[in-house]
């Protein structure tokens, strides 16, 4: 029997991603070999700080020791079902090697993004000298409310923007036992989904549909979350605390969070003869470029960014003769420098993908694609992926402060009462940067919707968590820690050739970020070593 495919966001290259498609009794044989933590463990055989497999009955498990304290939780993270053994304990919580999401190994509570569901975790006892796993523990319920530091609660919550932000924020809210009204509205036709798909495994054609959304009809009928889809807001009144939809009644709030993300730069292309242009920022756009794709033979992609290249790698793995168009002289060079930039343009290199850098399309007339240095492609369609702009305007005729982006202190909120940002749009001060920043990642965008919640509850917390992103290219993903915008130094540890490294961004003498390659764990470390190092907004 073929078990449902687990999602995961990379091929199987490192030992933890799981397979696609498992066999119910391979699975079951496999945890099987496990040692069963009932029958008990010898402390002596537990160093401080391992993370030691096992299973629980027939369930797979995972054993940590911190310190003279044992926990036993599950085995995989409820994010892409990665392998928490592979990942790394700081504190008492264990963390995601894939995409660094965060748990709880006192209670198994989802603490940070991009998982929002718990995992499973047993009661531990010591007798003699063993560690005993005893009877799994309850889900934690959601705490009794009161009145934070910064007053009472509001009376009603309102989140503008479907995206990860907004349903991170909606659900944090409920989890922290929030019970009053909670209203999502999002321009997108679509229930919140897993925009980096999008560009990946859905468009390579290896996830289906049904994999995208991230939560069910039903989460947000249980949770009396109110769910407007295909709802743009036409005005923001602040004073009168009230949104009016384009169609629609009149919303009201007494707590706003601000996630209305981004919108792909239009390039003003001429286009005539039936040519087929395509922009992919939502999941009907992918779905149009899927579409497309079954009778292509060949295709453009406009802008060596990170969505195009992974376009670009998604595409191929389709079988499309694919062409990058961009006027940049290396990829990424900007953001991961000149050495990685060419090593991911030596990748896609070597799956047949064609660069044409240093220009630009000047004309599309039908199949043909012309460039602006006179050369012509012939295409079947384009896809255009040239970075995005923060979706502001909102904001701005709302009077509300606006800096490159909306501008937010350290808790995310604006400088309207009440009213606060988050995800691409907000502009916040990095403690570890000295900087005030801007990022369109996805699992930033999560965990500044989770801590906002939080704010919105009086909790005061600052956003102080290091930002991350992973980039997929065919058996290629890198990972990238911290924020460098400018650096002025490069180390590369191990090779690039190879596709085993870590590239550190230094400025100063002052690590800034870390991208890395088949190192996860180093990864997480640099996470960690981040999260410690602060600066004030002065510093350089």
């Amino acid at each position: 029997m073929i078990c449902p495919p687990v999602r995961i966001a990379a091929p199987v290259k490192n030992e933890y991603y799981v397979a696609r498609f498992i066999t119910e009794a391979g699975s079951k044989m496999a945890i099987s070999n496990l040692p069963d933590f009932r029958g008990g463990i010898e402390i002596r055989d537990v160093s401080d700080g391992a993370i030691v497999s096992g299973r629980v009955d027939s369930e797979e498990a995972i054993l940590v020791r911190r310190g003279e304290e044992f926990f036993a939780v599950g085995a995989q993270c409820t994010h892409y079902h990665g392998a928490l053994a592979a990942g790394l304990a700081v504190g008492d919580t264990i963390r995601c090697p894939l995409h660094h999401a965060c748990f709880s190994l006192r209670t198994g509570e989802a603490l940070r993004a991009p998982a929002l569901d718990p995992i499973a975790c047993w009661r531990v006892e010591r007798a003699g000298t063993k560690i005993f796993v005893r009877e799994q523990m309850p889900a934690p319920k959601p705490p009794a409310l009161e009145a934070g530091k910064a007053g009472p609660l509001p009376s009603s919550v309102t989140i503008i923007g479907g995206g990860a932000a907004g349903l991170a924020a909606a659900d944090r809210l409920r989890r922290e036992g929030y019970s009053a009204r909670i209203t999502l509205i999002s321009a997108d036709a679509s229930p919140p989904y897993d925009r980096p798909n999008l560009s990946k495994d859905f468009l390579m054609g290896t996830a289906p549909a049904e994999w995208m959304p991230l939560r069910t009809p039903e989460y947000y009928v249980e949770r009396k979350i109110e769910l407007l889809l295909d709802s743009r807001v036409a005005a923001l009144d602040l004073k009168q605390r009230t949104i009016q939809l384009e169609r629609g009644p009149q919303v009201d709030f007494d707590a706003l969070l601000l996630a209305t993300g981004a919108d792909p730069v239009r390039l003003e292309i001429p286009a005539a003869g039936g040519a087929r242009l395509f922009y992919l920022r939502t999941f009907a756009d992918s779905q149009s470029i899927v579409a497309a794709a079954t009778a292509a033979k060949r295709v453009v992609v406009v802008g060596a960014s990170f969505i195009g290249l992974e376009v670009a790698a998604s595409l191929r793995q389709r079988g499309i003769e694919v062409h990058v168009v961009g006027p940049e002289r290396i990829p990424f060079e900007r953001v991961l420098g000149a050495e990685l930039g060419t090593f991911v343009r030596e990748v896609h290199e070597t799956h047949g993908v064609t660069f044409h850098l240093g220009t630009s399309v000047a004309s599309v007339d039908g199949r043909r694609v012309m460039l602006e240095d006179a050369s012509c492609i012939e295409a079947d369609f384009v896809v255009i992926g040239a970075g995005v702009r923060p979706t502001i305007k909102l904001a701005e005729q709302a009077g509300l402060d606006i800096d490159r982006g909306v501008g937010v202190n350290e808790y995310l909120e604006t400088s309207a009462e009440r009213v606060f940002a988050a995800g691409d749009i907000a502009r916040w001060p990095d403690p570890h940067s000295g900087e005030r920043i801007r990022v369109e990642h996805w699992v930033v965008a999560e965990r500044q919707g989770q801590i906002a919640a939080l704010n919105m509850l009086g909790r005061r917390q600052r956003f102080d968590a290091v930002p991350f992103f992973w980039s997929q290219h065919y058996d290629v993903t890198i990972n990238y820690v911290g924020h460098a915008e400018s650096w002025d130094a490069i180390d590369i540890d191990g090779s690039l050739s190879s596709r085993d490294c870590t590239v550190t961004y230094r400025r100063g003498g002052r690590i800034l970020a870390l991208a890395s390659i088949s190192r996860d764990l180093k990864s997480l470390e640099a996470e960690r070593d981040l999260e410690l190092t602060q600066v004030s907004a002065t510093d350089g």
